[in-house]
């Protein structure tokens, strides 16, 4: 992913020195400690629990179930069975009698445990506005933790800062606003390392499948910026958790503006290229790939059979939370919808064939 640092040609807006809002300020009228700066974990917890928290408590999870569906005691719903399915949740009396395999779905126990895997590379530096995706990351970590926490639910964190590509900061799983405090003041102090690579996500991933045994709630923050192969452990992982992928992105990632020349480096291999902006070819290929890019995302976290929460550096988080769970719990419903029809119409049909196998025993008999 490529930073930008100097722009030769700046818009007459930044000149005039006018107040931007936040996500929409010009390439370069921000010095990287501006965008980046994060209050301290104290006085950023407040600001959440002021701004967003109180929006959002009761929303995203209920007093007494949550919205994920997993390890319980409490029948769910039955659905078919899919290739990223546990084959130990299979229920056997079901696939009998529909003679094609269905999966238990069992109400996520109201105490679990959340995992937040973090990658905190060069990338996730990256902001044209106001704000940054590391920043963007420390603050929505901080409203999930509070929101899970004030359940009781015990929240831990798994942090890569670009060393190695593995896991550099672990925080055991505990409950409470000290630890929800414990992890902001981790990540807020943890830097990112230059590196002579692209970061292999992958590793950390792996890394999260081996330290976590007991199934839990995992989520997964990055800009998803790796190298290939990091879809086949995320599989893995999927297997075993419930995996919720957030996906930290900035609007300049995916539409060029036309901000003239321009000199790009590479956030984390310190590669450098230079580029006219103004080419509407150049910025008609830079869409392009970026599109191209999104597809393959959305392939990838389809076939882990996991959803994805994209945040963008100039949307509130609030917002992109709350769209997110309504989106969960209306494919829910039609997808318990869609189960009920098949049982009606699969009972239906073992009905039918019963009293055809029934008429057609009466006949031989005569």
């Amino acid at each position: 992913m490529f930073a930008f640092l100097k722009r030769f040609k700046r818009q007459s807006a930044a000149a005039s020195g006018t107040t931007r809002a936040r996500g929409v300020s010009a390439v370069g009228s921000q010095t990287p400690e501006q965008v980046g700066a994060v209050l301290a974990p104290e006085a950023l917890l407040r600001q959440l629990e002021w701004t967003v928290i109180r929006r959002l408590d009761g929303q995203l999870q209920g007093d007494y179930r949550t919205l994920f569906r997993g390890a319980g005691l409490m029948l769910a719903d039955l659905r078919e069975y899919q290739a990223h399915d546990d084959v130990r949740h299979i229920d056997w009396n079901v696939t009998a009698r529909m003679q094609t395999p269905y999966v238990r779905e069992h109400q996520e126990d109201r105490e679990m445990t959340a995992w937040f895997v973090v990658d905190l590379s060069g990338s996730i530096d990256f902001g044209s506005g106001a704000i940054s995706k590391r920043s963007l990351a420390i603050e929505c970590v901080g409203v999930l933790s509070r929101l899970l926490t004030q359940h009781g639910n015990r929240i831990g964190a798994l942090l890569h800062t670009g060393v190695g590509g593995h896991a550099n900061v672990f925080v055991p799983a505990r409950s409470g606003r000290r630890q929800v405090l414990h992890i902001l003041d981790r990540m807020t102090r943890a830097e990112s390392v230059k590196q002579t690579q692209e970061t292999d996500l992958g590793k950390l991933l792996t890394d999260a499948q081996s330290i976590l045994k007991r199934r839990s709630t995992v989520f997964v923050f990055s800009d998803f910026l790796s190298q290939p192969g990091w879809d086949r452990a995320l599989n893995q992982l999927a297997r075993r958790h419930e995996v919720v992928a957030i996906r930290l992105f900035d609007p300049i990632e995916t539409v060029l503006p036309n901000s003239g020349l321009l000199v790009m480096q590479d956030a984390e291999t310190g590669e450098q290229i230079f580029v006219d902006s103004h080419d509407k070819a150049f910025r008609q290929r830079f869409a392009d790939q970026a599109q191209a890019r999104e597809q393959q995302l959305r392939e990838c976290f389809a076939n882990a059979g996991v959803d994805c929460l994209e945040l963008q550096t100039d949307e509130p988080i609030d917002q992109a939370l709350v769209r997110f769970t309504r989106l969960r719990k209306r494919r829910s419903q039609l997808a318990a919808g869609a189960t009920a029809s098949t049982s009606a119409n699969a009972q239906a049909g073992t009905a039918a064939g019963t009293r055809a196998g029934a008429g057609a025993n009466t006949l031989v008999s005569r």
